[in-house]
């Protein structure tokens, strides 16, 4: 039975992807709930078929009770086979009703809307460009996208569970008074009157203090994130003291938002006891007074005051759903402003795969400056021939990082284009681009998962055998056999730990350089690649790493200038643009930048004033 509804909506089931989401409340939630629409119909009905069955009962209790005023023997002659009916219908049909109610809700809707918005909601954060990440805390980024799910499926639970329940409730409520005397329905109306300008006056101040007090702890979040992912530097530069004032200037912000919400609360909570108050001696006064006169039966007065005193415990359950539901939605409109974000950087409509070649790139006029109208690189020219090893050496902000990320198509550039095998990039799927480059970065961290997996990253379909391979090529497999993690697991099933703390600079580049030689990628580019090694495992993966260049189009970076000595020709940039190139012993001939970066070099780097990474 559980199974059955639990499967009733898939929350993985296909979906038009868009790269521009909804950015409003009301539209973006409804993108989600297409596939709940007949779930959310069928659940409103049953919300409403347990409204009426509520009500029935306590106009039945009032019937019930005017019926004993009679002969007991007469009551249960006339009577007897109804009170049978209705024990059955309470005892075996009532919670039949019920449970399809619950089980609507809290199985087939709850668990499966929010894990529906959170996949959806990852996969398309997941697209967005490297640059968008840059820009933002990647704690706060994930804290939206923990946060919004729960929030827009207690949102839901409080449609169904509360407002539909409640509307039909009081609807008939008012319906059932009207019937026993039109008169009894006046005060029900009057406090309604009230309580909807409580409610209004509630919601409309709750939204934006919500929304206030989720940014606020995303924030938090973000900081104290920021803090643990960089725990190095705080412990390093002794900045415990300054981490704390960060978060203790976040946190109570947060205080100071969550106390204002709750202020909203308190005032609520006090006017409402006051109005239900006014619905008690209102309604139950009046009945008394109707019975006194002989207008009404102690049936509806037993009924009034049963119905009365019910919607006085309901009212404070009602505006608690209301004041949550809108709390909830200002959740997600927090959310919003990551999730709803549109891709920044999206495939052309007409993009192919890029088609495989021999590694030829060309870059016509490429100027991209992150729309400052300075920095970056600007009107670059640059060919590399098939198989060609090119090194690129310049001072810091020189374009060198700014040339790699547009050849990735991590940013597009803003003017010229760039070519791979004669195919222009910004024409090409990013997957299939950048499937076609291998990469060693300087910053040499990993993924918390195995060694297994952070290798098999380069290339998932290669075998154990291959794996092994690539991470003896990259003089990583013995110190890999003698891993152990906390958890016990050894060699390649150890873990590395976030960002692969776990493990040495030199381990954690030796194990990313295993994973571009599995990729085996036609271009490779090499950023830093044997920064973090010592002289002596230095030479060994110089020595591998001129292995893989073989037969590929090779850009490297290296501030020790050693390193790109043999490369076919060098690149020296100055402010974005080329003002050098050529072999390391055509360069140093010229006496230009190059050779003053040479001669300035100690023990094989350039000196700190001349470049960086």
């Amino acid at each position: 039975m559980f199974r059955f509804f639990e499967n009733l909506v898939d929350p993985y089931v296909d979906y038009a992807e868009t790269d521009t989401p909804p950015r409003r409340l009301w539209p973006f939630l409804r993108a989600y709930m297409q596939p709940f629409r007949k779930v959310f119909a069928l659940a409103g009905v049953m919300s409403v078929v347990v409204a009426v069955i509520e009500l029935w009962l306590i106009y039945y209790m009032g019937r019930l009770v005017d019926r004993l005023s009679g002969d007991p023997a007469t009551v249960w002659r006339d009577y007897g086979p109804e009170l049978i009916a209705v024990a059955a219908f309470i005892l075996f049909l009532r919670p039949v009703i019920q449970a399809l109610d619950v089980l609507l809700l809290n199985n087939a809707i709850l668990p499966n809307f929010g894990t529906l918005i959170r996949w959806r909601s990852h996969r398309h954060v997941l697209r967005q460009p490297v640059g968008w990440f840059e820009n933002d805390f990647a704690g706060r980024i994930a804290n939206r996208i923990m946060q919004t799910p729960p929030a827009a499926g207690e949102a839901v639970f409080q449609v169904f569970d509360a407002l539909t329940f409640a509307l039909a409730y009081v609807v008939g409520a008012a319906v059932m008074l009207s019937e026993a005397d039109p008169r009894l329905a006046l005060p029900l109306l009057i406090w309604l009157v009230l309580y909807a300008g409580l409610v209004r006056w509630t919601v409309h101040r709750v939204g934006p203090a919500s929304k206030a007090a989720s940014d606020a702890r995303s924030q938090v979040t973000g900081r104290v994130v920021d803090a643990y992912t960089n725990i190095h530097s705080v412990k390093l530069f002794a900045h415990h003291q300054r981490e704390l004032e960060l978060a203790r200037e976040a946190i109570e912000n947060t205080r100071r938002t969550f106390r204002a919400e709750m202020r909203i609360f308190t005032i609520m909570d006090v006017v409402l006891v006051f109005l239900n108050g006014l619905l008690i001696v209102g309604v139950v006064g009046w009945a008394l007074a109707l019975w006194v006169q002989g207008s009404a039966s102690v049936g509806v007065v037993v009924a009034a005051t049963a119905l009365t005193l019910r919607l006085n415990a309901m009212t404070g359950w009602i505006m608690w759903a209301l004041t949550s539901f809108f709390r909830q939605l200002g959740v997600v409109a927090e959310g919003m402003e990551t999730i709803a974000q549109p891709i920044g950087l999206v495939d052309a409509p007409d993009a192919r795969p890029l088609k495989p070649g021999d590694g030829r790139i060309e870059m016509h006029g490429v100027s991209h400056h992150y729309g400052r109208g300075a920095g970056g690189l600007d009107r670059v020219t640059l060919k590399l021939a098939p198989g060609e090893r090119v090194g690129i050496v310049g001072r810091s902000g020189a374009g060198k990082s700014t040339l790699v990320k547009l050849l990735l198509r991590f940013y597009d550039v803003e003017n010229g284009r760039i070519e791979i095998d004669g195919q222009d990039i910004a024409r090409v799927t990013q997957d299939s681009l950048r499937a076609r480059i291998g990469m060693v970065q300087q910053d040499s961290a990993l993924l918390h998962r195995s060694v297994r997996e952070n290798i098999l990253y380069g290339r998932p379909d290669a075998t154990e055998a291959e794996v092994v391979v690539a991470a003896k090529k990259a003089a990583a497999h013995d110190f890999i056999l003698d891993l152990q993690d906390p958890q016990g697991r050894r060699g390649y099933d150890a873990h590395v730990g976030e960002r692969g703390v776990q493990l040495s600079g030199g381990q954690r580049q030796r194990i990313m350089l295993a994973r571009v030689i599995l990729k085996n990628a036609p271009i490779l580019i090499l950023d830093e690649a044997t920064s973090a090694l010592d002289s002596e495992v230095e030479a060994v993966i110089q020595e591998t790493l001129y292995g893989m260049m073989e037969g590929k189009t090779v850009i490297a970076i290296a501030h020790r200038l050693s390193t790109i000595a043999q490369m076919d020709r060098i690149v020296v940039l100055e402010d974005g643009r080329i003002a050098e190139e050529g072999s390391h012993a055509d360069l140093l001939a010229r006496g230009g930048l190059y050779a003053r970066f040479w001669a300035r070099q100690s023990g094989g780097f350039l000196g700190a004033d001349q470049v960086a990474g």
